[in-house]
């Protein structure tokens, strides 16, 4: 079998996990990863709302290419500054902070993924960022320190793991303005720059809660619903996330009944049968169908 061609191109890599991500598993799992889920759907629709092209996402880390380190950049202050705002509805213990690291550098793309030294080295600086914060290389500061507000603190030459030369890294310093300036936005203002806060105000829109409902919508125990009806009280898959919770809490014994009871009934091509499977189960597993049937029947 021919193997997959490899693919080399020069790209803006942005790498990111949660800082404590263990600790905070230990001290209560459930929470976390509910968490986790929930700040992923805001940093996913940022990403893809800045261009950028997700490649792994194992356990609490994300890794991201974009077309251009300005976008890549702007993505990443874009993140911070949601995800600061995501925490604000969390208990101190609770909430869960990212680290951020962005190198521009030649990458090899083979099977979907992206290998080599520029990812790396965005991984390794990563570690080297502060909990909400972003480090970068010399590279990308050099390409964007007067493309953006924000400023860098040299952190000199840093030793990174199987790369034989010295990185300069350098901290990103947010400046204070970037949140005074919410006011609305689209998206390309990720591609631009322009007022970034004011997209950042937006990420409880439609699209987050919809990335957001995607991730936990097959949630079989009903921590994640609860999570989402907490999150979006008066959200567009509100009443579902309920029914669905209805439905779980039904008991096993009374769930087999109810799948008799629509068997028998199903094919009977009786609304009035129809009517009172509606009835006894308003919210469930086949209540979606029956209501199809029911209409179908009444025409």
């Amino acid at each position: 079998m021919e193997a997959p061609p490899l693919q080399r191109k020069l790209a803006a890599i942005l790498a990111a996990d949660v800082e404590g991500y263990s600790r905070l598993m230990h001290v209560n799992e459930e929470r976390t990863l509910m968490t986790l889920t929930s700040h992923r759907a805001i940093i996913d629709a940022l990403i893809e709302a800045a261009d950028g092209q997700i490649f792994g996402t194992a356990g609490d880390s994300v890794l991201a290419e974009f077309p251009s380190v300005v976008q890549a950049f702007n993505c990443a202050i874009a993140v911070q500054i949601a995800i600061a705002h995501a925490n604000e509805n969390l208990l101190p213990d609770q909430q869960m902070r990212f680290r951020i690291g962005i190198n521009v550098g030649d990458v090899m793309v083979k099977n979907g993924d992206i290998f080599g030294d520029g990812v790396n080295i965005a991984s390794r600086l990563e570690a080297l960022a502060d909990a909400g914060g972003i480090c970068v290389t010399r590279g990308v500061r050099d390409h964007i320190r007067d493309r953006v507000k924000a400023s860098f603190e040299d952190m000199g030459e840093q030793s990174i793991k199987n790369i034989a030369r010295p990185v300069r890294a350098f901290r990103v310093l947010f400046e204070s303005d970037y949140d005074a300036e919410l006011s609305t936005s689209s998206q390309s203002d990720l591609k631009s720059g322009d007022d970034i806060a004011g997209f950042v105000e937006d990420t409880e829109n439609q699209t987050i809660e919809v990335a957001f409902w995607e991730s936990i919508r097959e949630d079989d125990d009903g921590t994640e619903l609860r999570l989402y009806l907490e999150r979006y009280p008066h959200g567009s898959f509100t009443d579902l996330a309920r029914a669905r919770l209805d439905n779980n809490s039904q008991p096993a014994e009374d769930s087999a009944v109810e799948v008799s009871f629509w068997e028998s009934v199903r094919d009977s091509g009786d609304s009035t049968m129809i009517s009172a499977y509606l009835q006894r189960y308003p919210a469930g597993k086949f209540a979606p169908l029956a209501t199809i049937l029911f209409d179908r029947l009444r025409e």
